[in-house]
């Protein structure tokens, strides 16, 4: 997502200059306006990682959890929401995260509400962070709605890790290869090439396969790691498009066993998100368009985006939803049943449940898979061009026996 500065104005006459992240600048727009905003300016923010606010940039996930477990319990206690912040901030390490949680003080102690002044800060704190402290402060029960959204941060953050472990081992792989095969082609084959040639010898039709690669590789190197680097910032500042991105999406879906992988994590993220902003009581529409965030993905979010529309003209939620061809026939079914009964909360949280334990259970089979099919083609490999360069060497041991 990219950082935008936008100048709003507020339904009460306020004139205010925020910063959103967002897929797109139509996309940030379009939120804004459903949220009742009036637009007047949105600016792209470059170099990010020069314009940091007071925070110093997002929360990682771990941090943010503790952060928001400690606040839960010294709400729970009783403590005044001004002494839970003095308490926090007491605790609080030097650094970015402290000066915000200051701030935030500041507001509070001069009458601003709590989900407003963290809303203040949207590079570090969730939008959806900031609805769930709203509702819990429009209902009066602050407690529950933190806990709940704690419960539905642990959920993301467990199967993120279980994304990042299962992803970590073959990248480790790969890498691994691409070194010692770069190794063997740029400076090991060049040298056993210098003994050939001066034992003026017959080589091998594979032998000399290996040793022509590496001559290529090595006589072009000025040609190829330009055109390679080229090709990538070309291809990263089409990805930053809009439409280069949409095309990317697109192939993410399509892409063998992963396409299918990345949906259903898409799938249970939005239905876990979708669960939490409707159990904190946010109106349907709203807590659609708050999830279409976490779907990561342009073609998933921009049929979301028609199925808001849709639901917006009377359509039911299932419905809506079956129309854009990116849900499955059993999370529609669900998604039905729970309109129907009067359980969509729970039904959610079950089709939740149920593509996370695919995505694990697809991740278990990528590690089984991968692994031991890296580590062969590695040896086969490496192990090829060894051998390849080897065998002048016995046919000379056996000439001169």
């Amino acid at each position: 997502m990219s950082t935008y500065r936008c100048k709003i104005g507020t339904s009460d006459g306020r004139v205010l200059e925020k910063e959103f992240e967002a897929v797109s600048r139509e996309a940030l727009q379009e939120s804004l306006e459903e949220q009742g905003f009036f637009v007047f300016k949105i600016r792209k923010v470059s170099l990010q990682w020069f314009s940091k606010g007071p925070g110093g940039g997002s929360l990682s996930g771990r941090r943010f959890l503790v952060l928001n477990q400690e606040m839960l319990v010294l709400i729970r206690s009783g403590l005044p929401i001004l002494q839970v912040l003095d308490t926090l901030v007491d605790r609080m390490e030097a650094g970015g995260l402290l000066n915000t949680l200051q701030d935030i003080r500041s507001d509070v102690r001069g009458g601003n509400s709590l989900s407003g002044s963290f809303g203040r800060f949207p590079k570090i704190f969730p939008q959806l962070y900031v609805a769930s402290l709203q509702a819990g402060e429009q209902s009066g029960d602050l407690p529950v709605t933190l806990a709940r959204y704690i419960e539905y941060q642990k959920r993301v953050e467990a199967i993120r890790a279980k994304v990042r472990s299962a992803t970590f081992y073959p990248a480790l792989l790969a890498v691994a290869v691409t070194v010692v095969l770069g190794f063997l082609l740029l400076y090991v084959i060049p040298s056993f090439t210098q003994v050939y040639a001066d034992a003026n010898m017959q080589l091998p039709l594979l032998t000399r396969m290996v040793i022509a690669l590496a001559n290529g590789l090595v006589t072009g190197l000025p040609v190829w790691l330009p055109a390679i680097l080229i090709s990538f910032f070309l291809l990263r500042a089409y990805a930053r498009t809009e439409r280069g991105a949409l095309t990317l999406d697109k192939i993410k879906l399509r892409l063998p066993f992963f396409g299918a992988l990345l949906s259903e994590y898409a799938l249970s993220t939005f239905c876990r998100t979708f669960a939490i902003t409707m159990a904190s009581g946010l109106p349907i529409v709203q807590a659609m368009q708050m999830s279409r965030g976490t779907l990561n993905n342009r073609v998933l979010e921009k049929g979301l985006a028609e199925a808001v529309n849709r639901i917006k003209e009377g359509a039911r939620i299932s419905e809506a939803l079956e129309q854009t061809g990116n849900f499955p026939i059993i999370a529609l079914r669900m998604i039905g049943v729970g309109e129907t009964s009067g359980s969509l909360v729970d039904m959610l949280t079950d089709v939740s449940d149920y593509y996370e334990d695919e995505v694990e259970r697809r991740l278990d089979r990528l590690t089984t898979m991968v692994e031991p099919l890296m580590m062969m083609t590695m040896g086969l490999l490496i192990g090829g061009i060894v051998v390849a360069m080897y065998i002048p060497i016995f046919q000379m041991a056996g000439t001169v026996q």
